[in-house]
C-alpha cells in the first residue's frame, strides 16, 4: 500500500487522513499568525519561513493570505500578492523572479475527479503550476491546475487559466487566451497610449 503523503506528492489520487491534515494544520497555524500582524511587519517573514514557503530573497503577501501547505511553495526574488491572495499547494507552486499578484489571485493545484461518484469516494489530486519570471497577473484571477505560465507574460484581470501560456505575451479571459506579444515598444508606455516623462524614463530606460 502506497501511503497518501507519498500518492499527494507523486501526483496520484490521495485521501486527506490524519497525516495529510497534520501538516496542513502546520500551515495554517503559520499562516493564521501571519494575517493577524501589522502591515508591512518582517517579524511576518518568519511565519512564511515556519510555514516551509522556500523563496530566494524579498516577498510578500499582502494579507491575508492562505496556503494549504507552505511546503509546496517555492518562489524566486522580488514577490509580491496583493491581498487575498490564495494558493491550493497540494501540488508544487514554482514561481520565477520578479512576479506580482493583484489582488484575489488564486493558484489552484488541487481538483476532484469529475464523475460524481469518484467525487463521493473523497479521493482528490495535486497537478503542479509553474510560473516563470517578470509575470504580472491581474486581479481576480485564477491559474488552474497543470498550467505552466512562460517568462514576461501579463495575464490580464479577471482570466481563468486553464492552459499554458507561453513567453513574453498578453492574455486574458475566460479562458484565458493569448492577445498579443509583447514587444520592445511596450517599453515607453505605462498605461495604454500614456508615455513616461522624460524624468522617469531615463530611470527606466537604464532598468536591467
Amino acid at each position: 500500500m502506497i501511503d497518501n503523503i507519498t500518492r499527494r506528492d507523486s501526483g496520484m489520487a490521495y485521501f486527506a487522513d490524519e497525516s495529510v491534515t497534520a501538516q496542513q494544520l502546520v500551515a495554517k497555524k503559520c499562516i493564521r499568525k501571519y494575517n493577524q500582524m501589522m502591515p508591512f511587519d518582517l517579524e511576518g517573514l518568519k511565519c512564511l519561513d515556519e510555514a516551509g514557503i522556500k523563496h530566494s530573497g524579498s516577498l510578500y503577501f499582502e494579507p491575508p493570505f492562505h496556503c494549504e501547505y507552505g511546503t509546496h511553495i517555492q518562489v524566486g526574488d522580488n514577490f509580491y500578492a496583493n491581498a487575498f491572495c490564495v494558493m491550493l499547494d497540494v501540488g508544487k507552486i514554482t514561481i520565477g523572479d520578479n512576479v506580482f499578484f493583484g489582488p484575489s489571485v488564486s493558484v489552484y493545484t488541487a481538483g476532484h475527479p469529475i464523475h460524481p461518484v469518484s467525487r463521493r469516494s473523497m479521493y482528490e489530486y495535486g497537478i503542479p503550476v509553474e510560473i516563470g519570471n517578470d509575470v504580472w497577473v491581474g486581479g481576480n484571477s485564477v491559474i488552474l491546475p497543470g498550467v505552466k505560465i512562460g517568462n514576461n507574460v501579463v495575464i490580464g484581470a479577471g482570466s481563468v487559466v486553464t492552459k499554458n501560456i507561453p513567453d513574453n505575451v498578453i492574455a486574458a479571459g475566460n479562458p484565458c487566451k493569448v492577445i498579443r506579444k509583447i514587444t520592445e515598444e511596450d517599453r515607453k508606455f505605462y498605461f495604454k497610449d500614456k508615455v513616461f516623462d522624460d524624468e522617469i524614463w531615463d530611470k527606466v530606460k537604464n532598468t536591467k
